[in-house]
């Protein structure tokens, strides 16, 4: 074997590829189709509901004499110290790779949705608060140094990130998306797959597709969504991410849409990424997605045919565990019931990626490059700037924050001491410690408490939990109201605990009936509002809660999703003054906790109107978010104008700062399209840019838009741009217009494709 052609590094990754193939058996092309997760429980607490039925038994010795394609999670299904897991994982690679006629490895996947999900591992804030820091550059070194300690730790896959666009706010998943707007989604997202790749590692976008769109916003519900809006507001983040990020693989989402679940769809998995795309890359199942085919589905009627089905339509790998792809799969194909070449297909993209990472090369290594860190200085230092640009400041009306230095504090809630308070579902600490009691984290998560105490020395802080996150005890109410009365101010710190399944307020599978704070916290909210001393309401959360019912009646208000293992001394930072606020709202923060789904892309008849009683107008719109200084939008230069259907146009304007510190400014261009032939929202976002600006300084933007830019999917199902009137709209948010440029786009209707642009490019 040493000598054949598969093995030459000097031939194309193809031929080379072509000649493996040639060489191997059935069972060895399908044993690299599927993944063994080693370790995961069947039983207790910590099993995923149907994970039981869905984990077959294997015989390890036996099955690794084929190869295997992908391991699961060694890193990430239960505590192990990083060094000896590394350790560990090389073994079971030299074992493998022993076992195989041909030496291969397997392919080494983990989750990495907030940092990589091990212990002792950074925990980095959550992809919303990505969305809050509008900053694509940062998420991109984030994405690069979470992808530096997976490859240090021998992981190839990286199972992240979500681009899932929100569409109702109550889905328990918000906590893992970037937003409710697919450009800001697709360029953060984009960000974070460039750094994950850059660092050699595989991102995998998920999920594809409409995952985010199920029905009642129930976690794994059939998708209602139409075809223009899966066409412009589901497709488009996956596409940047592809063509702009370079993203090598793609996982199929668990649900169905109009029937046709999205694991037996060969128009999405093959006609749209492959064909029409041009994707290359390899396409994996969300887990025990394929075996699902037949028990939730019910689209196939054995293993056999689900196995047919998820080929057919382009899934190349069965994760987390063989039970489709194995047995019941080769028996298959002897028995003429499924094609052979259906195999050779997707084994085929499995060893072109493997040959792309260097498994299929003589001198592979599985050994780990050297004593691991996974919480760095420089990660936690990375992780804490991405935490304090992430911190939304909702409101400040009368100035309460900054907080006075040497003032009484009451700090109340049941978010305000608990370390879990600043964690997604997919942390490690959430994710597994949870199953694990009596082991510590592995790293330190400063509370907010703490941090705040740390930050202001001087000041009198107090504490009272009052309530739990979701029980009904109210039996700590008069404490906390005690704490408040004898303060000058109260802090209170309330949201969410992740959890999974029903054992959080956020997260897979803690979906929300309504927006109302989860438990008795809205009634210990108005319990510390009605003693009059002003408070500061402090929000950790995976999605935003409906807060019209306190608005004028709180000092102010900050928003935190998930910050991660320094998010307490973020929003403390900003509660002190030393943090000048900088995040913008990735999603809509509501007025009342019903009238779901709403977000703000709305068209005309989705807005506000005198036919319905119904207000669903948010209380404070996407992109909105307040600062300590003040910003002047200075010199703007874009009068109307003429261009065509192909045509570009510029429009510049100078932002100052003209308070007395420094501090960011976040410039959003909005599209608005008054007249089209299909309805459009009335206002989307086109392009951005964040500005840090010291007191006084300036710095002039040039907004490059393309008519491209304007394009959307007709009543044929073709994407076009339309002759017509435009209006480009600068503002602080998707509410507020600060200018406006007013187009024409001249000449014939054109039909794009993948070729168009697909961002608005930003001179600064």
């Amino acid at each position: 074997m040493t000598t054949a052609p598969w093995r030459d590094a000097a031939l194309p990754a193809d031929a080379r590829v072509a000649d493996l193939l040639s060489r191997m058996t059935l069972e060895e092309k399908a044993a690299q189709l599927y993944g063994v997760w080693v370790g995961a429980a069947t039983d207790g607490d910590g099993v995923a509901p149907l994970q039981r039925e869905m984990t077959a038994e294997y015989d390890w010795d036996e099955l690794i004499t084929h190869g295997l394609g992908q391991l699961t999670r060694s890193f990430g299904t239960a505590p192990v110290d990083p060094d000896v897991g590394a350790r560990a994982l090389a073994r079971a690679q030299r074992r493998i790779a022993a076992a195989n006629r041909f030496g291969i490895p397997a392919v080494a996947h983990e989750e990495c949705l907030a940092g990589f999900t091990a212990w002792r591992a950074t925990a980095y804030p959550v992809p919303l608060a990505w969305g809050a820091s509008f900053d694509p550059e940062l998420v991109e070194q984030v994405g690069r140094r979470i992808g530096r300690d997976l490859r240090a730790a021998g992981v190839h896959q990286g199972l992240a990130p979500v681009l899932d666009v929100v569409r109702d706010p109550r889905w328990g998943r918000v906590e893992e998306t970037i937003g409710e707007d697919p450009y800001l989604v697709g360029t953060i997202g984009t960000a974070y797959v460039r750094g994950l790749e850059s660092a050699g590692v595989v991102a995998t976008l998920k999920h594809f597709a409409g995952y985010a769109s199920s029905a009642g916003a129930r976690n794994l519900a059939p998708v209602r969504a139409g075809v223009r809006e899966f066409a412009d507001v589901t497709l488009p983040p996956f596409e940047m991410a592809l063509r702009e990020g370079g993203a090598r693989s793609v996982m199929a989402a668990y649900t169905e849409t109009d029937g046709v679940p999205a694991s037996a769809d060969p128009g999405l998995l093959t006609g749209l990424l492959r064909e029409e795309w041009g994707f290359t890359g390899t396409v994996v199942a969300d887990y025990f997605g394929i075996a699902f085919l037949q028990s939730l589905h019910r689209v196939a009627a054995d293993e056999a045919e689900a196995a047919h089905r998820a080929l057919a339509a382009g899934i190349d790998v069965e994760l987390p565990t063989v039970k489709c792809y194995g047995k019941p799969l080769v028996a298959a194909v002897r028995e003429g019931r499924v094609p052979e070449s259906l195999v050779d297909r997707a084994a085929h993209r499995v060893l072109l990626q493997k040959c792309e990472l260097g498994l299929l090369d003589e001198d592979w290594r599985p050994e780990p490059e050297g004593p691991l860190d996974l919480d760095s200085a420089a990660n936690r230092a990375l992780a804490g700037r991405l935490a304090q640009e992430s911190v939304v400041l909702l409101d400040n009306p009368d100035g309460l924050l900054p907080l006075a230095p040497d003032t009484r504090i009451a700090v109340v809630g049941p978010r305000a001491a608990d370390a879990l308070a600043m964690l997604g579902c997919y942390s490690f600490p959430s994710h597994v410690l949870t199953h694990h009691p009596g082991i510590p984290s592995g790293i330190e998560i400063p509370t907010v408490l703490d941090a705040l105490r740390g930050e202001l020395p001087d000041a009198k802080v107090t504490f009272a939990e009052g309530c739990g996150v979701a029980d009904p005890d109210t039996a700590g109410f008069a404490e906390a109201v005690a704490r408040t009365a004898e303060s000058d101010v109260c802090v209170a710190v309330l949201g969410d605990r992740a959890g999974l399944f029903g054992r959080g307020t956020s997260g897979e599978g803690c979906d929300a009936t309504d927006l109302r704070l989860p438990g008795v916290q809205a009634e210990l909210l108005d319990a510390l509002v009605a003693t009059g001393v002003p408070v500061v309401l402090v929000l950790l959360t995976g999605r935003p809660y409906a807060l019209g019912r306190w608005h004028g009646r709180l000092g102010a208000v900050v928003q935190a999703f998930f910050p991660g293992e320094e998010g307490g001394p973020a929003v403390a930072g900003v509660l002190s003054g030393r943090v000048n606020p900088s995040g913008r709202l990735p999603v809509s923060v509501p007025r009342l906790p019903g009238g779901q789904p709403w977000t703000y892309l709305q068209p005309p008849l989705g807005l506000a109107g005198e036919v319905s009683s119904l207000d669903p107008t948010p209380l404070y719109p996407f992109g909105h978010g307040c600062s300590y200084t003040a910003f002047a939008w200075e010199d703007f230069v874009g009068s109307a104008a003429d261009i065509g259907t192909d045509g570009s146009y510029d429009l510049s304007l100078t932002v100052r700062n003209t308070g007395d510190r420094a501090g960011t400014e976040v410039v959003q261009l909005y599209l608005h399209d008054p007249v089209a032939s299909v309805t459009r929202p009335d206002v989307r976002l086109i392009g951005y840019q964040r500005l840090e600006l010291d007191p006084g300084a300036a710095r002039r933007l040039t907004f490059r838009f393309h008519a491209d830019l304007s394009s959307f999917t007709d009543r044929t199902g073709a994407r076009v741009v339309e002759p017509g009137a435009l209006e480009l709209r600068l503002g602080p948010s998707s509410a507020e217009v600060r200018h406006r440029a007013r187009l024409r786009l001249t000449g014939p209707t054109r039909v794009v494709g993948p070729e168009r642009r697909l961002r608005c490019e930003v001179l600064a």
